[in-house]
């Protein structure tokens, strides 16, 4: 379920800036399963209002992943490679394509591929806080502790329960989910980041110590998501974890460290 899905009739390809871009007609399904309880929450029961706050989120997240993939294609294409982007059920992927001047990228190059797409992401939350901040408006930044201690929860409040959604959901989506993929889990960009990392400096077995980092982190994020009612979050982490320990049974033994 983690692999690039088949191709259907209901896939939207175009491209951004040069690079391939699918999106699966799984996507709208993740996407809108996904979003489905913070709409209601804002509709208040106005089914109405939930197709409209269905549209915005959908808008928002197609938007944001994009973002971030294009944060990956791009550092891709910086060293001399080219990428495609899939959008699907469980985000996104940029997966590269021709070769340029090298034939693979070295673990520092990779590793810069792979903090690209969060990094973006962080950046565009950043665009959209100095946006609101020079209009007056408070930000509805999703860490309380962090808004308070940044002063972000003063200012206009918004007119529009639209345009306050809008906000909500772009902070959210690119706050909070990059913040997710930098968990120590693969194929996450932080599992990714922790294996290239330690490729870099020579460790050994780098690829099976970021799968063991990875099957500990993503079971205990899983168990925490499901013991909080986040099906989702937990089922995702659960995969994962389940794709770290499959790695571990496929992976050669481990080398001697002496």
């Amino acid at each position: 379920m983690l692999a690039e899905p088949q191709q259907t009739p209901f896939d939207i390809d175009f491209h951004v800036a040069g690079v391939p871009v699918r999106i699966s007609g799984l996507f709208w399904l993740g996407t809108g399963l996904i979003g489905w309880g913070v709409c209601q929450s804002f509709a208040r029961g106005d089914q109405r209002q939930l197709l409209l706050y269905l549209a915005i989120w959908t808008a928002v997240v197609l938007f944001s992943i994009l973002v971030h993939e294009l944060g990956h294609a791009l550092m891709y294409r910086r060293f001399g490679q080219d990428a495609r982007i899939i959008l699907y059920h469980f985000g996104g992927l940029a997966i590269p394509t021709n070769w340029g001047r090298r034939r693979h990228l070295r673990p520092a190059e990779r590793f810069l591929v792979s903090a690209a797409g969060p990094v973006a992401q962080l950046l565009l939350a950043l665009v959209v806080i100095l946006v609101l901040r020079a209009g007056g408006y408070l930000v509805p930044f999703p860490i309380e502790s962090v808004g308070e201690a940044l002063g972000l929860f003063t200012g206009q409040r918004f007119r529009s329960a639209y345009g306050l959604a809008l906000a909500d959901f772009l902070l959210y989506v690119n706050v909070m989910w990059p913040l997710l993929n930098l968990m120590p889990v693969p194929p996450l960009d932080g599992g990714q980041m922790v294996r290239e990392g330690m490729e870099t400096f020579g460790v050994a077995d780098a690829a099976r110590i970021a799968a063991v980092i990875g099957l500990v982190v993503g079971g205990g994020v899983a168990y925490l998501a499901f013991n909080r009612g986040e099906q989702y979050l937990g089922i995702m982490f659960a995969m994962l974890a389940v794709a770290c320990y499959q790695s571990l049974q496929q992976s050669p033994p481990w080398r001697r460290w002496n």
